[in-house]
C-alpha cells in the first residue's frame, strides 16, 4: 500500500456502499437480475449452465444513491488527486473509458474509476459482502495501476486559531483540515496540544509525484500558503502555520522542514476560529474560491501579498504601513499625495452615517504612519485596535473582490459611488424668477441675521 488515504477513503466507500447495495438487493424494489453462462460438461450433449448475477448493471442503477452515502465525495476526492485514473479505465478494457463517457473532467474520471473498483469488488456476489481479501486484491492492483511510476508523498502542518468540530474536513485535492486526536499516523511532535489544552488542527495534504515534477518541499510551501491566506481571509483571527512541518514519501518515516525562516519571529495568535459543522460547505466553498481566483499578477496580487506580510508581521506599526500599502494599491493609483483613500475606503466599507468617521480615521493613521517613519509615533498597545481596524477593512474589500461582490478596479467603483451620492444631496434648481405685477408682490422677507447686542 503507498497512498494511505486513497486506502483509507475507498475502503470507507467500499464499506457502505456494500450496506447500501445488500439493503437494496433484500428490499427487492429492483431485483438484481441474472444471465445464464455455459461452463461445459463431462460430455457436450449435457452441458452445464450457471447464473451469473449482473452486479454490474445493479450498480449502475443505483450510481444516484450511492453518490449520497457520506464516503463518497472522500473518495472521489482521493480519486481526483491521483495522475494514472486513464490508465486504470483503458485497462478496464470498458467503452466508458473514453473521454466522451465521463466528460474529459478529472471528477468524471474520479467517479467513472470509483464505478468500475466498485463492481470489480462485488462481481459475481450476489449478497454484496465485503470480503477484506477480495478488497485487498482489487485495490493492489488498482493502485499498481494508478502508481506506476509514481510516489505518494504526504505533509503535515499545525495550524495555531483555527478549531474544527468534525474530525476531518476534507478540502479537495489532497488537503484535509483534521484534529491531532484523529491522526493518530502523524509525528509525535505535531500531536502536542496547545497551551490551551485544546487538539491542535493539522493541514494534511498529500498527492502523487512523479519524475520531472516540482520539488515535493516547493509545492508544500505553495499550497499552505494558499490554504494560510484563504484561512485569513475566512476569518479576522490571527490564524498562523507552525514554524515546522512534516514530509514523508511512499510511507517512509516523517521528516521535519522548516516552513518559516529560522530567524523570522514568531506570529502572535490572538482568538480562535471555530468552525461547527453547519459551517463546514462554508468554509470549503470559501478556500476553493481563493485557490481558484487568486491572480498571479496585477494590483489586486501586490494587495494580497502585502496582506500576508502584514497578517506575518509581529510589530503593529509594520503591519500598518503593509496594510496601507495593500489600500494604497487598490484605492489609490494616483499616489499617496492625491488624499483619496480615506474617502474611497470609507465609501466602500462604511454606512453613509458614519462614512465621515473612517474617513477621519483612515486620515488619522496615514498621518500616524509618518510620525512613526520620524520615531515619534504612539505606542503599540494604543495602535493596534486601530490597525486592526484598519486590517478589517482590506480584509473586507478583498473578500468581496475574490467572491464577485466587487470588480478589481476599486477606485473606479468608489468614485462612481462618490459621485452618485453627490448628485443625490444637490438642492433642487430653484424656479426662475418672475417679474411682480402690480397686481402681485412678494411679502418682503426679513434676514436671519441675529441681532447686535445693544
Amino acid at each position: 500500500m503507498r497512498n494511505r488515504l486513497l486506502h483509507t477513503a475507498l475502503s470507507a466507500f467500499c464499506e457502505e456502499a456494500a450496506w447500501q447495495l445488500a439493503s437494496d438487493a433484500a428490499g427487492g424494489e429492483d431485483e438484481l437480475e441474472f444471465e445464464i453462462d455455459e461452463i461445459g460438461g463431462a460430455r457436450k450433449s449435457s452441458p452445464l449452465y450457471c447464473y451469473r448475477p449482473l452486479t454490474g448493471d445493479f450498480i449502475d442503477r443505483r450510481q444516484g444513491i450511492l453518490s449520497m452515502l457520506p464516503s463518497f465525495l472522500p473518495a472521489i476526492h482521493a480519486l481526483q488527486s491521483c495522475g494514472g485514473l486513464d490508465g486504470y479505465l483503458l485497462a478496464r478494457g470498458e467503452n466508458r473509458s473514453s473521454k466522451a463517457a465521463y466528460g474529459g473532467t478529472p471528477r468524471g474520471r474520479a467517479e467513472e474509476a470509483l464505478r468500475c473498483l466498485l463492481s470489480e469488488i462485488f462481481e459475481d456476489s450476489s449478497d454484496f459482502v465485503l470480503h477484506k481479501a477480495r478488497f485487498e486484491s482489487v485495490y493492489d492492483e488498482f493502485e499498481t495501476l494508478v502508481m506506476d511510476g509514481r510516489a505518494q508523498t504526504e505533509v503535515i502542518a499545525t495550524i495555531h486559531g483555527l478549531a474544527i468540530a468534525s474530525q476531518r474536513v476534507d478540502l479537495g485535492e489532497g488537503l484535509v483540515l483534521v484534529r491531532a486526536n484523529a491522526a493518530p499516523d502523524a509525528p509525535a511532535e505535531a500531536l502536542h496540544a496547545h497551551d490551551d489544552e485544546r487538539p491542535p488542527v493539522l493541514a494534511e495534504l498529500s498527492w502523487e509525484s512523479a519524475p520531472g515534477d516540482e520539488a515535493p518541499l516547493r509545492h508544500a510551501h505553495v499550497r499552505l500558503r494558499r490554504l494560510l491566506l484563504a484561512l485569513r481571509l475566512y476569518d479576522a483571527t490571527h490564524i498562523a502555520l507552525g514554524r515546522t512541518g512534516w514530509q514523508r514519501t511512499g510511507g517512509g518515516s516523517w521528516v521535519p522542514f522548516a516552513l518559516t525562516p529560522s530567524h523570522s519571529a514568531p506570529v502572535p495568535v490572538r482568538g480562535v476560529c471555530a468552525v461547527p459543522p453547519q459551517q463546514e460547505d462554508e468554509l470549503r466553498a470559501f478556500i476553493s474560491l481563493v485557490f481558484r481566483r487568486t491572480p498571479k499578477n496585477g494590483e489586486l496580487a501586490w494587495a494580497m501579498r502585502r496582506f500576508e506580510l502584514a497578517c506575518d508581521r509581529p510589530s503593529v506599526t509594520e503591519t500598518l504601513t503593509d496594510v496601507l500599502l495593500a489600500l494604497r494599491a487598490l484605492l489609490e493609483p494616483e499616489g499617496a499625495h492625491s488624499g483619496h483613500l480615506p474617502d474611497r475606503l470609507a465609501v466602500l466599507c462604511a454606512i453613509p452615517e458614519q462614512r465621515a468617521i473612517v474617513a477621519e480615521r483612515v486620515s488619522h493613521l496615514a498621518s500616524i504612519e509618518r510620525s512613526i517613519v520620524a520615531g515619534v509615533g504612539p505606542s503599540e498597545e494604543v495602535l493596534a485596535p486601530l490597525v486592526d481596524e484598519l486590517t478589517d477593512w482590506l480584509r473586507a474589500l478583498l473578500r468581496d473582490v475574490i467572491c464577485g461582490h466587487l470588480g478589481q478596479d476599486l477606485y473606479n467603483v468608489a468614485d462612481e459611488m462618490i459621485a452618485g451620492e453627490t448628485q443625490s444631496a444637490e438642492p433642487e434648481p430653484a424656479a426662475p424668477s418672475v417679474e411682480p405685477t402690480p397686481e402681485f408682490r412678494p411679502a418682503e422677507r426679513t434676514p436671519h441675521v441675529a441681532p447686535w447686542p445693544l
